[in-house]
């Protein structure tokens, strides 16, 4: 086991109609707020009218900014930075889900830079201060909510990186299962498989005695899958709802990863994909991470053999432990598919014209991952395999 720090400060309000504490939560912030929000949904749903109702009570003046976009955009951001330094904004509420918490988490930090905030994400600059953040999280997925990154794409040249800082923590985030009743079920598939792919990257480490986060991962792991065909068929059901909002915070606020280095090339690799293809997130990641699995396997067949026989209760043939970890492949592409997830390229209409300079665009830093290296001409494979 490496040895970690594990220092998470956000402060998790989970329960039925805990957003009418939000204004109480906020106002210990300062008093001016920039409400940050994707589309109409918030006001369709009467979310919009709650959170507003309560910071006003609490008499919290309101600037706002909608208009976040899947895959959100570093024009936005620029807006908002700009809207926070002309307003002397104390502090960012972020309503909605990963995208809309992410372009949050950008504006904090571009707030308080004189530079442009796309430096954080070029390697040209590093986070030294942000605005506090608050969140009401609407959809269960990138964990953003209590996570230290955010990721952004920038339209000049389609651009998909990444940042983060342990001070880019959300103070609070407000999470009620009852605001995710409405997500439409590929919304909700492909938050299950966001979190899915944020346990795996973390499982797939080559750091050997890790037993205790060995077992949360495949427990949370099993949780999803165990929940995901419920909340799909009965959308209202508040108890898998639950079990499902829950994983997803616990996928990505870092305690998985404790004391083991995780891989995070499939993120990467998919990143590329919705930079030029604005693929959701989560519908990439189904595609990748099988395919990635295909490529890896190799260099630790005990560990895909353990991923196999432990999550999916594939029997271990120890005759052939290529079947056994083969079968646990399958069994994830299997799961996708019938959470009505996209496993191949040609699935959403992807060929192979953009394979070449995805990988020159995705490596152009260095190699990617950590379990298994990838360079250039590893990512081309890839990308063939999931095609």
């Amino acid at each position: 086991m490496q040895d970690f720090v594990f220092h998470n400060s956000t402060k998790l309000i989970f329960g039925k109609n805990k957003e009418e504490l939000v204004g109480q939560e906020s106002v210990v912030y300062g008093k001016k707020l920039l409400l940050h929000y994707g589309g109409g949904s918030i006001k369709a749903s009467g979310l919009y009218t709650k959170v507003v109702h309560s910071l006003h009570e609490h008499g919290i003046e309101i600037f706002e900014l909608g208009g976040v976009q899947p895959n959100p955009r570093v024009s936005l951001v620029r807006e908002g930075v700009a809207l926070c330094k002309e307003n002397d904004i104390d502090f960012i509420l972020a309503v909605g889900g990963g995208s809309v918490i992410d372009s949050a988490k950008a504006i904090a930090a571009g707030a308080k830079y004189d530079g442009d905030v796309w430096d954080f994400f070029d390697g040209k600059a590093e986070i030294t201060d942000c605005l506090p953040i608050g969140v009401v999280l609407t959809i269960p997925a990138a964990g953003s909510e209590s996570s230290n990154g955010t990721v952004i794409t920038n339209e000049d040249g389609w651009y998909k990186r990444s940042c983060g800082h342990t001070i880019m923590r959300p103070k609070f985030a407000i999470m009620n299962p009852v605001l995710t009743y409405t997500l439409p079920p590929y919304q909700t598939a492909c938050g299950i498989t966001d979190m899915m792919a944020h346990i795996l990257e973390r499982y797939f480490t080559n750091e050997k005695n890790v037993e205790l986060t060995d077992r949360l991962c495949e427990a949370t792991l099993k949780t999803i899958i165990n929940n995901a065909p419920t909340v799909l068929a009965d959308p209202t059901n508040y108890e898998a709802r639950a079990e499902i909002m829950w994983s997803g915070t616990l996928a990505h606020n870092d305690l998985l990863g404790t004391g083991r280095i995780g891989d995070w090339g499939s993120h990467d690799i998919e990143h590329e994909i919705s930079g030029i293809y604005d693929l959701a997130h989560g519908a990439g990641l189904a595609i990748v991470f099988p395919a990635w699995m295909k490529y890896v396997y190799k260099h630790d067949v005990n560990r895909f053999v353990q991923f196999a026989n432990r999550v999916w209760d594939v029997e271990i043939d120890l005759n052939n432990l290529e079947k056994t970890v083969l079968g646990g492949i399958k069994k994830t592409e299997q799961f996708f598919s019938s959470i009505g997830m996209p496993v191949r390229l040609e699935e959403v209409n992807i060929d192979d014209e953009y394979f070449e300079e995805m990988a020159k665009k995705g490596t152009e830093r260095g190699p990617l991952g950590n379990f298994v290296k990838l360079y250039e001409e590893d990512l081309v494979e890839i990308f063939k395999l999931a095609r």
